[in-house]
């Protein structure tokens, strides 16, 4: 018998909020200009989720610094204009709030720019705890932040669950012990995802709460 999950780790980008435009466009802008003609738009896809540094680092160690720079120069010009919102999330992590479910973000992205998704699309009011790639000395699918956001909320792995998009999400939680969830609208496809095989899949963010109250909470 699992525990009672009263605990939720959320990734964000692809997960929680739609940046996969504005990703997509942020490294179709780099790539057009330090290898012009050589990237598409399904060439990128490989870079998107773990930190920009690694994804960089393998291309041009040369370089890596620049290339991340002018990426996010690009990436906080265009943020507000190209995220939208995933259809169900709010309403679920509304429900999750009000039934007192501990919330954080884990995220390979700087502590301000998931602060700046959070606000833009009105999430900000139910994270106080946000793990960042600036707040850990090691990214998913390390276990630190999970750990760190687990301690900064009081919590244990074994009454927490891990949702994101991407295989470090799944595995980073497989790491710190927490039962972990897949979202099937990744940008990688359902498919790719389940190779890591997550405890659960969910079709639509609601899905999480049916997850939740079926552990006991």
């Amino acid at each position: 018998m699992s525990n009672r999950i009263d605990t939720v780790l959320f990734d964000l980008d692809g997960t929680l909020i739609n940046t996969n435009e504005l990703i997509i466009s942020s490294f179709l802008h780099v790539m057009d200009h330090y290898y012009p003609g050589e990237y598409g738009r399904d060439d990128v896809l490989q870079f998107m989720g773990p930190p920009l540094v690694d994804s960089f680092q393998s291309l041009n160690p040369e370089k890596t610094q620049e290339m991340v720079d002018y990426y996010r120069a690009f990436n906080m010009k265009m943020h507000d204009e190209l995220v939208t919102p995933f259809e169900g999330v709010d309403e679920t992590v509304k429900a999750l709030h009000e039934r007192g479910i501990k919330l954080a973000i884990v995220s390979t992205k700087r502590h301000d720019m998931v602060r700046k998704g959070l606000k833009l699309m009105n999430l900000d009011q139910y994270f106080d705890v946000v793990i960042g790639l600036d707040d850990v000395e090691r990214a998913k699918p390390d276990p630190e932040p999970l750990n760190k956001a687990l301690d900064a909320l009081g919590s244990t792995a074994d009454s927490a669950i891990m949702v994101g998009d991407n295989h470090h999400d799944i595995e980073g939680g497989k790491n710190a012990g927490t039962l972990t969830a897949g979202v099937a609208w990744t940008s990688k496809g359902r498919g790719y995802l389940e190779t890591y095989h997550p405890d659960y899949m969910l079709e639509h963010m609601s899905e999480l709460l049916k997850v939740i109250e079926e552990s006991g909470s």
